[in-house]
C-alpha cells in the first residue's frame, strides 16, 4: 500500500504542476501564518489584558461568529465581485485588522473585539473563492487538489502553533505582525498568481468525450459534474435542499461534537492533575496521522469508500467510534487511541464537503460551499459552549455521553444525504436513457 509513492506521506506532494505546487506552498505558509494568532487567544485575553476566561470565551464566539457570516457572505458574492477581487481584497482588508491588533488589542476591549469579529468575517470570506478555484480550475484533479491542500493546511497549523508560544514569549505584537504579513503575502500572491489565469464561470469537465461511440457512456459517467442552473436566486439555490441540508448538518454535528477535546478532555487532564502539555501532545500526534496516515485513507477511497457520499459517512462511524472509546475507557490510553481513529474521521470529512460540491454544484458551487461552511462553523461556535455547560453538570462522562450522541446524528444525516445523492443519481440516469432508447 505505502509502496505506490502516489499514496505515500511525502509522494502526495509530488507529480502536480508548478501551477498547482506553488498554490499548495502558498497555502501552507498562509496557514502557518494563521496559526500563530488563534492558539494564544484564550492566554492573550486573560494574562495581558487580565480579563476572565468566560470574557476570553466571548471573544473567540464573537471571532467564530465572524467566521459563519463571512462563509456565508463569501459563497454569495463570487460572482458578484469575481475569484480576482474577493480573494485579495478579503486577504487585504484581513491583513489590515490583523496589524491594527498592536493599537486596538490594548486601546479599547470592545475595540479587540470587534476587531477579532471583522478578522473572523474577512478571513473567512475568502475561504469559498479558494475552495471553488480549485475545483474550477483543476477540475480533472480536484479530489487529490482538495486533499493535499487541507494536509498542507495541517502542517501549516503545526508549524504555526508550533512557532506562536516562542514568539508571543517575544512579544504578543510580533505574532501580530507576522500574522498580518502572512495575509498580505498571500494577498500579493493571489494577486500575481491569477493575473494570467482566465476567472471560470463554470467547471470544466474533467474527462473529454474520446469518440462518437463512447458518446452517451462518456456522458452518463459525467453526470455527477453537471450542475445547477446558472444564475438562480439565493432562495431557489436554498430550495436545493437535497444537495446540500444533510451534508451541513452532519458537517455542523461532526465540528460540534469535536469540540470535546478542548470542553472535555482538556480540563479532565487538568483535574486529574496531568500537565497541559499531555493534552498538547495529543494534537501532535493528530498532526503526524494527517500526514502519515494518508495512505489508510487514501487505501480507503480506492475500496471501501470510493463515492464521496461513503467518506462522509465512514467519517462520522470513526467519530462516533472514537467518543465511544473515551466513553468506556476515560483515561490518557484511552484519549491517544480516540485521537488517532477520531484523526481518520477528520481525514475523510475535510476533504469530501468541498469535492462533492464542486462535482454537483456546478456553477453553483461558491454560493454551496459558503452555505455549507458556513452551517458547519455554527458547529465550531456553539459546540465548547454546549460541551462546556456538560462538563459543568456531569464532568467528562456527561460531556462523552453528548458527543457520542452528536455523532450519531452525524452519521444518519450523511446517510440520508448519500440516500438522497443515490436516488437522484439513478433518477436522473433512468431518464437519460429513456430520452435515448
Amino acid at each position: 500500500m505505502i509502496t505506490d509513492m502516489k499514496y505515500a506521506p511525502v509522494g502526495m506532494f509530488r507529480n502536480y504542476t508548478r501551477e498547482m505546487s506553488v498554490f499548495i506552498w502558498a497555502s501552507m505558509i498562509n496557514s502557518t501564518g494563521a496559526a500563530l494568532m488563534w492558539p494564544l487567544t484564550t492566554i492573550f485575553v486573560h494574562q495581558v489584558l487580565n480579563r476572565s476566561l468566560a470574557e476570553a470565551g466571548f471573544v473567540i464566539m464573537m471571532q467564530m461568529l465572524g467566521n459563519v457570516l463571512g462563509q456565508f457572505a463569501g459563497g454569495s458574492l463570487y460572482y458578484k465581485f469575481g475569484v480576482r477581487k474577493l480573494l485579495i481584497g478579503a486577504l487585504a482588508v484581513t491583513a489590515v485588522f490583523q496589524a491594527s491588533l498592536v493599537v486596538t488589542a490594548y486601546s479599547s476591549w470592545w475595540g479587540y473585539i470587534v476587531t477579532m469579529f471583522v478578522i473572523g468575517f474577512t478571513g473567512n470570506l475568502s475561504q469559498p473563492a479558494i475552495q471553488s478555484f480549485i475545483g474550477f480550475r483543476w477540475a480533472d484533479r480536484r479530489d487529490e487538489l482538495f486533499n493535499v491542500v487541507y494536509v498542507a493546511n495541517n502542517i501549516g497549523v503545526a508549524l504555526g502553533t508550533a512557532l506562536s508560544g516562542i514568539l508571543a514569549d517575544i512579544s504578543f505584537n510580533l505574532t501580530f505582525i507576522l500574522n498580518a504579513s502572512t495575509s498580505a503575502a498571500f494577498a500579493v500572491f493571489f494577486y500575481y498568481f491569477l493575473q494570467h489565469i482566465k476567472e471560470e464561470t463554470a467547471p470544466a469537465k474533467p474527462n473529454a468525450t474520446p469518440s462518437v461511440k463512447g458518446a452517451r457512456r462518456a456522458q452518463l459517467d459525467d453526470m455527477p459534474d453537471k450542475g445547477a442552473i446558472p444564475h438562480l436566486t439565493i432562495v431557489d439555490q436554498l430550495r436545493n435542499v437535497r444537495l446540500y441540508l444533510f451534508l451541513s448538518v452532519g458537517s455542523m454535528m461532526i465540528w460540534m461534537a469535536n469540540s470535546l477535546w478542548g470542553s472535555g478532555v482538556a480540563p479532565h487532564i487538568t483535574d486529574q492533575g496531568m500537565e497541559m502539555k499531555m493534552y498538547s501532545w495529543l494534537w501532535t500526534l493528530n498532526g503526524i496521522l494527517i500526514f502519515v496516515g494518508q495512505p489508510i485513507t487514501s487505501w480507503m477511497k480506492r475500496t471501501i469508500a470510493q463515492p464521496v457520499t461513503s467518506q462522509l459517512t465512514w467519517s462520522a462511524v470513526f467519530y462516533s467510534l472514537a467518543y465511544v472509546v473515551i466513553l468506556l475507557f476515560p483515561s490518557y490510553s484511552g484519549f491517544i487511541v480516540a485521537m488517532m481513529i477520531a484523526t481518520l474521521g477528520e481525514m475523510l470529512v475535510s476533504p469530501a464537503v468541498p469535492a462533492f460540491l464542486a462535482a454537483r454544484a456546478g456553477r453553483n458551487a461558491p454560493f454551496y460551499m459558503g452555505l455549507a461552511g458556513g452551517i458547519s462553523s455554527i458547529g465550531r461556535m456553539i459546540g465548547p459552549v454546549a460541551l462546556g455547560v456538560a462538563y459543568d453538570s456531569g464532568g467528562l462522562q456527561a460531556v462523552m455521553r453528548v458527543s457520542v450522541v452528536i455523532a450519531i446524528v452525524a452519521t444518519v444525516s450523511f446517510m440520508l444525504h448519500a440516500y438522497l445523492q443515490k436516488s437522484k443519481l439513478r433518477a436522473e440516469k433512468n431518464q437519460y436513457y429513456d430520452n435515448y432508447s
